[in-house]
């Protein structure tokens, strides 16, 4: 699919006026609803985006669903989604790049720059980070306006609804290239969409075997697409047993756990070799009692914890993975909605019952 730019772009400077559809937390309470809102007005140093599509994360169900971790951070009314791909038409005052007619998808932490970990190459745990769609506007909408730095241009010729998801594949690609995936027998937990797209990442890295679990049949069937080597559902069978056996009782020489789920992560422990490697990015909704002696310690793991993205080396190597077809997400992109259609989308995401799902503005 070649991307066509339209000619909606304007001057630096000028400020795009009107009203425009955006999703909005509307209150502090479960939902959320389509609104007309202003066209955000694009700050010295930022650009406003012309949003082509924008795919539904696990953390709009949250807001969606106003759990815990919502209530403590979301200040409605507000804006959200932060995955997105579009057109760039406004550029604001002292911005240098990119320009109008620019397709560009975002890197969605804005950081402070100034903090130990920015200034040590450790921004995307920044002590500072602002989040677009969290702590600011976001993208469910027809336009988000975003700091010029964080503007990532894409190839011409990337479909949007692909551009839109390399945020989330950065997360996968973060996880699955902290180390050496090559020869190795690897296990993935939780086959949501970021689980998927690690099952393809360990693939193109030149994996052994890739083995997954999963709960929700639906996913275990996108795995498959995926191209596991064998997946698992634990509701049905011991997973642990059935992995020892696949690897001649030696183990998994790597764990990718992708989600969150205290019973995932003792299985995926379970199952990881002596001196294997662990990458962890789910996020338990409660803390989780390790049994640190005999998991990890006297195991002699090697663990890893994964937030975001590295910025810039992930993305480089996100648009490789995906340019170069070593990856192919068609199998996880399920859903394509319009923006109306979002509570949809957002219900799809919450009984598991999609990959990832598209909306188009």
């Amino acid at each position: 699919m070649v991307w066509v730019h339209s000619d909606a772009g304007t001057h630096q400077g000028a400020r795009m006026p009107g009203k425009m559809r955006a999703v909005i937390k509307a209150e502090a309470a479960p939902g959320a609803e389509m609104a007309m809102v202003d066209i955000p007005q694009v700050a010295p140093g930022e650009v406003l985006v012309k949003v082509k599509a924008t795919s539904i994360c696990g953390t709009d169900v949250h807001i969606y669903e106003w759990d815990p971790w919502a209530r403590s951070r979301i200040e409605p009314p507000m804006v959200f989604g932060h995955e997105f791909a579009g057109e760039v038409v406004e550029v604001g005052e002292g911005v240098t790049t990119p320009e109008p007619g620019d397709y560009v998808s975002a890197e969605t932490h804005i950081v402070c720059g100034i903090c130990c970990q920015c200034s040590t190459g450790q921004a995307h745990i920044c002590e500072g980070v602002s989040i677009i769609g969290v702590d600011r506007a976001g993208s469910f909408a027809e336009y988000v306006s975003i700091p010029e730095e964080n503007a990532w241009l894409n190839p011409p010729d990337m479909p949007p609804e692909v551009a839109s998801i390399q945020e989330p594949f950065g997360n996968a690609v973060h996880t699955a290239l902290s180390t050496d995936l090559a020869g190795k027998t690897v296990l993935v937990t939780g086959c949501g969409p970021i689980g998927l797209m690690a099952i393809g990442i360990a693939r193109a890295a030149g994996a052994a075997a890739v083995y997954g679990t999963e709960v929700v049949p639906y996913r275990i069937e996108l795995a498959a697409q995926m191209k596991v080597d064998l997946a698992l559902n634990p509701r049905d069978l011991d997973v642990v047993s059935e992995i020892m056996t696949a690897t001649d009782g030696l183990g998994v020489d790597v764990l990718l756990e992708m989600s969150g789920n205290p019973s995932a992560i003792h299985e995926g422990f379970a199952a990881l070799r002596g001196g294997g490697y662990a990458a962890l990015l789910g996020i338990p909704s409660r803390p989780v009692e390790l049994d640190l002696a005999n998991e990890v310690i006297f195991k002699g793991a090697t663990v890893y914890g994964v937030s975001g993205r590295q910025v810039w080396k992930d993305w480089y190597q996100t648009r490789a993975l995906l340019s170069s077809g070593a990856v192919d997400v068609g199998p996880i992109i399920t859903h394509r909605l319009p923006l109306e259609d979002f509570e949809q989308g957002l219900k799809l995401m919450s009984r598991g019952q999609c990959g990832k799902v598209v909306l188009r503005p």
